[in-house]
């Protein structure tokens, strides 16, 4: 028996359950996969919340790395006894073990591990998308990500310094500012005390920035827009204070002819080639070292609703595991 994380109801962190589940053989086109470790994101808050309303009972989690342990009669991907990781999965993440479509996951280089790969194939692959395809990052620029501390926002500052970018990062408190600028952040703006969008205009003499980062949402949109300069893109990725408020197409044209996107990771690795090559960019980062893995909490499987709590209340720096 296998034991697996789900929820019937949305709501807090109480609505998590843990429950023992017999796992069926693979299907022709799936992998059993003993995982090893499993990642936490913040997207896992919003589909428990119902802010993204899943279909209930649902399992929680898309994020995983372990052991392929079986293989359906139609894989060709893995095979059994190869670690494999996955950042973009069906939900289920949440489990000791689980099923998964062979097209979802990636062999690891031998010198990642399985804790290492779940920390970093969520947040790692978003940020591999928003520097390298959403807006192409160049030397030179000068870039805003908010929650730098955090595990996208750590992973953002590190690869885009060392893209030649100079890089803003607002935080929540001064330990968080001293973490983002040890990962590579030039200018950390504590936003409890600070207006990030007066800082940012002195930091760039009043020209405005070629592109921000925004995964909190409603909090800090509209102040992220006035960021920019002009034909500036707004990265709006993440909902951390509530989703952002709707703008009129017009405003854009006024602020500068900006454009506006709100990217998911899904549509950027939904053809496995494009998985594969994300995945080989994102590993040869780290391998090079431009990246270090940052694993700052870990929490039991059967403790995730504590790990929900931390999360939600920005305790949290890095990224943050569930183990078996």
């Amino acid at each position: 028996m296998e034991t697996f994380v789900r929820i019937h109801q949305h709501g807090g962190p109480e609505v998590m359950q843990l429950e023992s589940v017999e796992l069926p053989p693979p299907s022709p086109r799936e992998v059993r996969v003993r995982h090893e470790a499993i990642g936490l994101n913040f997207i896992d808050v919003y589909q428990r919340s119902g802010l993204y309303p899943l279909p209930l009972p649902s399992g929680l989690g898309q994020e995983g790395a372990g052991v392929v342990e079986a293989v359906g009669s139609e894989v060709t991907e893995v095979a059994a006894g190869d670690r494999v990781a996955y950042g973009n999965a069906t939900l289920g993440a949440y489990s000791s073990a689980r099923n998964v479509a062979a097209d979802r996951l990636v062999k690891l280089p031998p010198q990642i591990s399985c804790e290492a790969a779940a920390s970093i194939m969520l947040q790692g692959l978003t940020a591999q998308y928003l520097l390298r395809r959403t807006y192409r990052v160049q030397p030179g620029d000068t870039i805003l990500i908010h929650a730098a501390a955090g595990g996208v926002g750590l992973i953002v500052c590190q690869w885009a310094k060392a893209l030649g970018a100079t890089v803003i990062g607002t935080v929540g408190s001064d330990e968080k500012a001293e973490l983002a600028r040890a990962h590579g952040c030039d200018h950390t703006i504590v936003y409890t005390r600070e207006k990030f969008a007066e800082r940012v205009r002195e930091i760039t003499g009043g020209e405005g920035l070629p592109v921000v980062y925004d995964s909190i949402g409603r909090d800090t949109f509209l102040d992220s827009l006035s960021c920019l300069r002009p034909l500036g893109m707004m990265v709006t990725f993440g909902n951390a204070s509530g989703p952002a408020p709707a703008i009129e197409p017009g405003a854009l044209a006024r602020m500068g002819s900006l454009f506006l996107t709100r990217p998911i990771l899904a549509h950027y690795v939904a053809r496995r080639e494009d998985l594969l090559a994300a995945s080989a960019d994102l590993f040869e980062q780290v391998l090079s070292g431009a990246v270090r893995v940052n694993i700052r909490q870990r929490h039991a499987l059967a403790d995730v609703a504590q790990a929900h709590i931390e999360l939600e209340a920005r305790r949290t720096t890095g990224s943050t595991i569930l183990l078996p």
